[in-house]
């Protein structure tokens, strides 16, 4: 036993950092650490000191999805709204980055393409070998992936449940960087605060244009742009930056 805990919260600043702890079965989530999760982010969501959250595993493994011996005991590590890992269902409206050193399979790579932005050392391979197990990825990859990547490149990543590596991840634009082993998480941290360097409320609502526009059609998008988009171009933080920029400062933004 260890009296580490299982998942570890921490603030960087205006970067909240997650990070699963437990390297000793290859992070595999249980329903503790899936409370832990679903707690930290509705903190992240809650808190205007906090801009971008980052995902990340310990001991040179992200996560090997669901923890079986406890789901074997009758565990399962879901929570209302957030769904499995307290992220897959509905993650955050702030943006999130994961920071991935090796592994992503699975519920570990559902985990994953939940964030906004995946950051990935040379080593990572992600799949999902459930068709392999008799299964089926239900924890939300199969939503996730069509969004991000050709339908065709989908079927063979879920349908063969080989997985693929980091530079073709790269390449397929999976994922946003590949850094050296062991760099992972510090070029997350970067990426997360050139993110929280930008005001807060034209962040948030950039992501959401981007989140919820395929529900959109024709004539509908522009509405539905202007009444998230509105607000912003009319607060105070975009008064601010205009200020700053023709005052060649740096903007000090309000979130108002």
């Amino acid at each position: 036993m260890t009296d580490q805990p299982s998942v570890i919260v921490e603030r960087r600043g205006r970067v909240q950092l997650i990070t699963f702890n437990r390297p000793e079965v290859r992070n595999a989530i249980n329903l503790e650490m899936t409370q832990t999760v679903a707690a930290a982010l509705d903190e992240l969501d809650a808190d205007d000191d906090l801009a971008v959250g980052v995902v990340t595993g310990a001991g040179g493994y992200f996560s090997a999805g669901m923890d079986l011996k406890a789901f074997a005991r009758g565990e399962f590590p879901a929570v209302p709204v957030r769904g499995f890992a307290g992220i897959t269902q509905y993650a955050s409206k702030k943006p999130l980055i994961a920071a991935i050193e090796g592994p992503a399979l699975a519920g570990g790579f559902e985990i994953a393409v939940a964030c906004d932005l995946l950051v990935c050392a040379e080593d990572s391979v992600f799949g999902l070998p459930e068709v392999k197990r008799g299964l089926v990825a239900v924890a939300g990859a199969l939503h996730q992936l069509p969004q991000r990547l050709p339908r065709g490149v989908v079927k063979e990543i879920a349908l063969t449940g080989v997985p693929i590596d980091a530079q073709r991840a790269l390449q397929l634009g999976l994922v946003a960087r590949v850094t050296p082993k062991g760099g992972a998480l510090a070029a997350a941290l970067e990426l997360a605060e050139e993110i929280a360097g930008n005001a807060p409320l034209a962040v948030q609502a950039t992501k959401e244009v981007i989140d919820l526009q395929d529900a959109w059609h024709g004539e509908e998008f522009w509405a539905r742009q202007g009444e998230l988009a509105g607000p912003v171009i009319i607060s105070r933080d975009a008064q601010e930056g205009a200020r700053a920029f023709a005052e060649k400062r740096e903007p000090v933004w309000e979130a108002r």
